[in-house]
Formats: structure tokens, C-alpha cells, sequence
């Protein structure tokens, strides 16, 4: 009975893409911590606090129950107010938050338009919407503008929708938001835009890299607290009248217990400590140019963001060397497809504003030399 699966686990053994869980160990090149707020005695002792003022650990329903707490809607205020939008959502988890977005919103008849790479919690809700799908190739604002003036053309009254992310999560490259925004407002399409890996980090006081379209009524941005806030769930940020209907129509919403409330105070902590955080983005900055100078003289591209991407195609050969990385003491993990493009599995280094310089110079050396072993 079981047997089929047994066979699928020996197939991806056999291909390099076995997957495992494994524990921490060695220099953290491979969290999104960002700004090493995760572990940081601020956000501890704000948990502490919330305990101490008698904020529950559990929800104990959903919101549309028992389980909505002061707690929640404390966070979404304070939520809105500091992006500069109109409403706010909190869901328990970034992935949940963004297919619930794709799912929800797109209805039959209307369109929605992707760029190729973007996050599997976007393909999770593209393969639950009634809405027609299309990809457009990786930041390719012609594509994307042929697209939009097919659709305009022979679906005047739909609805369309553009969902990309403002830092790519496997590339560490930054999406052409200025110009996409454009591109929906002549268009007349919804912009929906993926700050996971930007939130905290880009833009003024960490508000992200869609921060200056911030409050227009045909923007949708997605802030996930698990990453350079440290602590976890997203936040989607949106026109009152979309919150409202996401209440009354997102199953994923709906008929999910509520995040906890421990957590949302956590998080009104974490976005309190981002916006103060400037020092910490400045140290982050420094750990880029860094490791840039070190990716540079490999001969690779940079991306000068904190996150980078070492491609070096096969699976097994990203395998092997994340392993060799690991014996001399970094935690880096190799990425392979389906995760990434196939013939495109790779390192995945990320930083954080809680590395030492020497740290840093350390995994410099180590890929210089490991490069240069491979290629002998």
C-alpha cells in the first residue's frame, strides 16, 4: 500500500532532491532573519509583558468566533497606520495569507498575471482561483504590458490582476515595481505585491519596497512578520472594502483557528522595533557590500541585496557543496527544483544584521576556495 511512496522517495534520492529535516548547526548564512530581531531580548521581553498583562497563548476559535482578541485588532491598527494603508489583515502565516489572496479575490471571468518566479504560495492560490492565469517572464515589464493590452482589448469590464514580489526570495533581485504600478493604473488592474523579503529591510524605516504606492486603492501588499521581524504570520495590507470581503469569502480566513494572540502582540513589539531600527538596516548594508566584494572576485553576479544566490546548476554539485560548507562550520542549504528553475540549483546565502564582519570574510574564503578546488 505504501510502496508508492517508498519508490517517489528513492526516485528523489536518486536525483539529488531527497529533502530532510535538519537541525541548527554552524554560522546562520541561511535564516531570514534579517535583522536578527528572532532571538533578540526586545521581542522576548515584550512576550514576557504580554504574558504578564494576561494576553493568551491561544485563540481558541476563529476570528468570526470566540478567537478574535483585542490583541489582533490592536495589531491591524497599528498595522495600517504604520505602512500608510487603508486596512489590514493579520493571518497566522505568509504562505496561508498570500494563496488565500490569489484564491479569493480573482474571480471566473477576470485575470490574473504573474511573473514567472513567483513564490509556491502564489502558484498554491493560481491553482485554486476560477480566474484565468498567465505567467509573464521574470521582471519583463513588455511582457507584461502585452498581456494587459490583450486582455483590455477583449475584456474591457474585468477584472485583472498583477501579483509579483518586490524581492525575489531564491535571486535576491528586486522587481521593477515603479514601473509596474504604472502599468496597472493605465491598465486598470490591481497591483498585488509580495514584501516578504523586503519588509523590515527596504524602503523608510523597513516599510518595504512598495512603501511610496503605499495607500492607493489598487494596491495589495503582503508583509510576513517570520522573517526580518522575527516573529511570525503576515500581515496583507488593502482597501477596507477587500478586508471585508476577504472576511466574508476567504476559507482561509474563515474557518482557520486565529493566529495567536501572544504572537500579534509580538508582532505590535517587532514593528515598533522596525521602525527604530535604521542601525540595524545600516549593519545589514554592510554585511552586503562584503559579501559582494568577496562574489565579485569569484566572478559572479551581485545582487546587493541580503540575499545571494551562489547558481552553480547541477543538484548534486549545490548538494555537495552546501555539505563541504557545513563541515567547515556554515549553515547554508542548497536549493533545487522544484524550488528553482531545473538546471538552476544553487546556494542560498542570506545575511543578517547579527553577523560579525569576520564572519562573513570567513565564508568568503571558504567558497573562494571550494570554487577553485571544483574547477582544478
Amino acid at each position: 500500500m505504501l510502496s508508492r511512496y517508498e519508490h517517489a522517495l528513492e526516485a528523489l534520492n536518486r536525483r539529488a532532491r531527497l529533502r530532510a529535516l535538519e537541525g541548527r548547526a554552524g554560522i546562520d548564512f541561511t535564516s531570514n532573519d534579517y535583522l536578527g530581531l528572532a532571538e533578540s531580548d526586545a521581542l522576548k521581553a515584550a512576550l514576557v509583558e504580554a504574558l504578564q498583562r494576561g494576553v493568551p497563548v491561544g485563540a481558541g476559535g476563529s476570528r468570526l468566533l470566540r478567537g478574535n482578541h483585542p490583541e489582533h485588532e490592536a495589531l491591524e491598527e497599528e498595522a495600517k497606520a504604520f505602512f500608510g494603508a487603508e486596512s489590514a489583515l493579520y493571518f497566522g502565516a505568509g504562505f496561508a495569507a498570500n494563496a488565500a489572496l490569489i484564491s479569493t479575490l480573482p474571480q471566473r471571468g477576470d485575470l490574473v498575471l504573474y511573473d514567472a518566479l513567483v513564490h509556491a504560495s502564489t502558484h498554491e492560490g493560481l491553482g485554486l482561483t476560477k480566474a484565468t492565469t498567465e505567467s509573464f517572464a521574470h521582471n519583463d515589464v513588455t511582457q507584461l504590458e502585452e498581456k494587459l493590452r490583450a486582455f483590455r482589448a477583449s475584456q474591457a469590464e474585468a477584472r485583472c490582476f498583477i501579483a509579483v514580489e518586490s524581492l525575489y526570495s531564491m535571486d535576491g533581485d528586486l522587481a521593477p515595481l515603479t514601473e509596474i504600478a504604472t502599468l496597472a493604473t493605465r491598465y486598470d488592474a490591481i497591483l498585488m505585491v509580495d514584501e516578504a523579503h523586503a519588509t523590515g529591510v527596504q524602503g523608510p524605516l523597513g516599510r518595504g519596497l512598495a512603501a511610496h504606492l503605499e495607500g492607493q486603492p489598487n494596491l495589495i501588499s503582503l508583509h510576513t512578520c517570520g522573517k526580518a521581524l522575527g516573529v511570525s504570520g503576515a500581515l496583507i495590507l488593502m482597501p477596507e472594502i477587500l478586508r471585508r470581503f476577504m472576511i466574508n469569502r476567504s476559507r482561509s480566513f474563515i474557518y482557520a483557528t486565529a493566529p495567536s494572540p501572544l504572537m500579534a502582540a509580538g508582532v505590535r513589539a517587532a514593528l515598533k522595533l522596525c521602525a527604530s531600527a535604521d542601525d540595524r538596516r545600516a549593519t545589514l548594508q554592510a554585511r552586503i557590500t562584503q559579501l559582494d566584494a568577496h562574489v565579485q572576485k569569484l566572478g559572479l553576479p551581485v545582487t546587493g541585496t541580503q540575499i545571494q544566490p551562489i547558481v552553480l546548476g547541477a543538484d548534486r554539485r549545490a548538494l555537495d557543496m552546501a555539505q563541504a560548507l557545513a563541515r567547515q562550520g556554515f549553515d547554508i542549504r542548497a536549493i533545487r527544483p522544484p524550488t528553482v528553475p531545473e538546471g538552476t540549483a544553487r546556494l542560498r546565502i542570506t545575511l543578517s544584521a547579527s553577523l560579525a564582519p569576520a564572519q562573513v570574510d570567513a565564508l568568503g574564503a571558504a567558497l573562494t576556495h571550494l570554487m577553485q578546488d571544483q574547477a582544478a
